[in-house]
C-alpha cells in the first residue's frame, strides 16, 4: 500500500510541474530594462559606424538598412534613382527590410527598391517618428514566451516574424509573390507581368504567353499593379505596335 502512495504522490507532482507555465529566461543585464535597451541601441549604432569606416563598400546598405530597422512600421520618403537624370520619390510604410532591399506599402501599392537605387531615405515633414502600433500589432498573448523558449517554432509558422528576424534578399522575397501583377523598372525599360518565379540571377514575369526575363542586378523599382493601369498599359503598348506597322 505504502508503494502505490508513493507512485500516486509522484505522478500528482509531475501532473502539477506539467500544468506550470514555463517560467522566462533569467535577466539579461544587471541594470533596469531601460538602461540595457539604451545601452544596446548605443553599442549597435557605435559598431555599425566602426564597421563602415573600415569598410566603405558596405556603408550605404550597412546604414540603410539601420534606418529602416529605426523606422519599421513607419512612414518614410525615399528618393530612388532609375536612370542618369531621372528620379521617383516614393512616400510609404516600412514594412520589410531585405538584405538588399526595402519594401514600403501605402493604400494603393507594394513597392520593392533595392538598395544600390536609393539615393536618400527621410521622414515626412509633419509626420511624428513613431509607429502606430493598432495597425500592425500581432495579437498573442504568449507571443514574448514563446519567442524566448520556442523560438525557431514560433517564427517559422509567421511570415511577418520570418521577414523581422531574417534579412531575405530581394530574389527570394519577390520569389514568395509568384501570382502578383507588378511593374519593374530598369535603367532602360519598364516591364509588366506577372510574377513565375526568381532564379539566381534573374527574375521571371509572365505577360499571357509572353514570358519575359530581368536581370536582378538590372532592377531598380518594382512595384504592384492595378487591374486599370494594366490595362491602360496595355492599350498604349498595342496602339504603339499599330503606329510603327
Amino acid at each position: 500500500m505504502d508503494e502505490k502512495f508513493v507512485k500516486l504522490e509522484k505522478i500528482t507532482q509531475t501532473e502539477e510541474r506539467s500544468k506550470r507555465p514555463p517560467s522566462f529566461s533569467s535577466p539579461t543585464s544587471a541594470v533596469s530594462i531601460e538602461e540595457t535597451r539604451i545601452l544596446t541601441e548605443f553599442n549597435n549604432q557605435k559598431n555599425l559606424f566602426n564597421v563602415v569606416t573600415q569598410d566603405e563598400t558596405r556603408r550605404k546598405p550597412l546604414i540603410l538598412k539601420q534606418f529602416f530597422k529605426m523606422k519599421r512600421n513607419q512612414e518614410v520618403v525615399v528618393s530612388s534613382i532609375i536612370e542618369k537624370d531621372a528620379n521617383i520619390t516614393t512616400e510609404g510604410k516600412v514594412a520589410t527590410i531585405g538584405r538588399d532591399f526595402i519594401m514600403l506599402t501605402n493604400l494603393k501599392k507594394r513597392i520593392w527598391i533595392p538598395y544600390t537605387a536609393i539615393e536618400t531615405a527621410n521622414i515626412p515633414f509633419g509626420f511624428p517618428s513613431y509607429s502606430n502600433p493598432h495597425q500592425h500589432f500581432i495579437y498573442d498573448n504568449q507571443l514574448q514566451q514563446k519567442l524566448v523558449l520556442q523560438f525557431g517554432e514560433t517564427v517559422a509558422k509567421k511570415d511577418a516574424l520570418i521577414r523581422q528576424f531574417f534579412e531575405e534578399s530581394l530574389r527570394t522575397n519577390l520569389n514568395s509573390w509568384g501570382g502578383l501583377w507588378v511593374e519593374v523598372k530598369t535603367g532602360e525599360k519598364i516591364f509588366l507581368g506577372k510574377i513565375t518565379k526568381t532564379t539566381k540571377k534573374e527574375l521571371i514575369l509572365r505577360m499571357f504567353k509572353t514570358e519575359k526575363r530581368i536581370s536582378l542586378n538590372a532592377i531598380r523599382y518594382v512595384s504592384t499593379i492595378g487591374l486599370f493601369p494594366l490595362w491602360s498599359n496595355m492599350l498604349k503598348s498595342y496602339l504603339k505596335k499599330i503606329d510603327i506597322k
